[in-house]
């Protein structure tokens, strides 16, 4: 690899830069889990004004660190959707104005295909043809992927996205946003004898997460549920957790034996989670297929996958126009 290309990704709550080049990443992060956990979630406009304090100075730390000047770039990628739309603009607008002033080509990078191109900044041969589980806060997607930049929807979210489930489901035993994390943590000091029903079973390859969350309201309610016991924390939210990740681990490996897939690509934020890593590793084994995930910090939001799909819009010479938009409900769409 011999392209250095700035990635850019302001979709949500992190402002984030990254810079690949000659095969080494340089990746750096501005979190603003601080500045929203007060109002338990993400306030829009915080986010974007956070962004544009942060961008500038960010930019230039990275530029540091990777011992690499504007100049030097070959390329820029931008997170163009879906996201909030002031947080977008203010990652667009920025390299809009880098690939002006340097005439540099601009990559319009959807952030599910940032994604899913985060596998490929540790695994560099992926057996296609692959399913693709995209799980986060905002998104419960599954693709069949023929090969790499090509993306077929499988199955959606029809309410709740998972990890939207686990946050909310945290906030109902009383812990802070975001509550993800909380859950996978409480669950490994408790047991899952908790009856919640494994959400949506049999509705084919879509998602639908809001009844288990419901069920979990029902059950703090009860009267008979001792909230006092020192092991109830951790024991319903290994309940609850666990009936989230078989939904997603079963819809996989249906997707999977319908569309003959070789190899399953786990990613997303909630792909950090420590149980659905352990699951689809586990059913790859026994069912002999090959499971690819990132680190758990390539899971989260983060501009190192942006700069990689970067570079396969590069190498295929798909570039933006510098009067493109963003476009916070935008479809991922496959790339020539």
């Amino acid at each position: 690899m011999d392209r250095c290309i700035l990635g850019i990704e302001t979709s949500c709550d992190e402002t984030a830069v990254a810079v690949i080049n000659a095969s080494r990443v340089t990746n750096l992060l501005s979190s603003q889990i601080d500045l929203h956990k007060p109002y338990g979630g993400i306030v829009p406009e915080l986010a974007c004004r956070r962004h544009i304090e942060a961008i500038g100075p960010l930019l230039n730390e990275l530029l540091r660190r990777a011992g690499c000047a504007l100049t030097q770039l070959d390329a820029v990628a931008v997170t163009v959707g879906p996201g909030l739309i002031g947080a977008l603009l203010v990652g667009v607008s920025f390299a809009k104005s880098l690939s002006y002033a340097l005439h540099i080509p601009l990559l319009a990078i959807h952030h599910l295909e940032g994604h899913i191109s985060s596998v490929f900044l540790e695994q560099e041969d992926i057996s296609f043809p692959a399913i693709a589980l995209v799980v986060s806060g905002g998104h419960t997607n599954l693709y069949k992927m023929p090969k790499r930049g090509e993306y077929y929807l499988l199955g959606k979210t029809l309410d709740d996205a998972a990890g939207e489930a686990l946050d909310k489901g945290a906030r109902l035993l009383g812990y802070e946003y975001p509550g993800g994390p909380v859950i996978d943590r409480l669950a490994k000091q408790g047991n899952p004898i908790y009856p919640f029903t494994i959400p949506h079973r049999a509705g084919g390859l879509n998602f639908s997460f809001s009844g288990v969350k419901t069920a979990l309201r029902q059950m703090l309610q009860q009267e008979n549920i001792k909230k006092d016991l020192p092991s109830f924390h951790a024991d319903i939210a290994a309940s609850y957790q666990k009936a989230i990740i078989e939904s997603l681990v079963l819809k996989s490996l249906l997707a999977l034996r319908q569309n003959n897939a070789n190899s399953m690509i786990l990613v997303g934020g909630v792909a950090a989670n420590s149980l659905l890593r352990r699951r689809m590793q586990e059913e790859g084994e026994r069912a002999g297929f090959s499971v690819y995930m990132p680190s758990p910090h390539y899971c989260t939001d983060n501009a190192a996958m942006i700069a990689m799909a970067g570079l396969s819009h590069l190498e295929r010479g798909v570039f933006a126009p510098l009067d493109i938009s963003p476009h916070p409900a935008l479809e991922l769409a496959s790339f020539s």
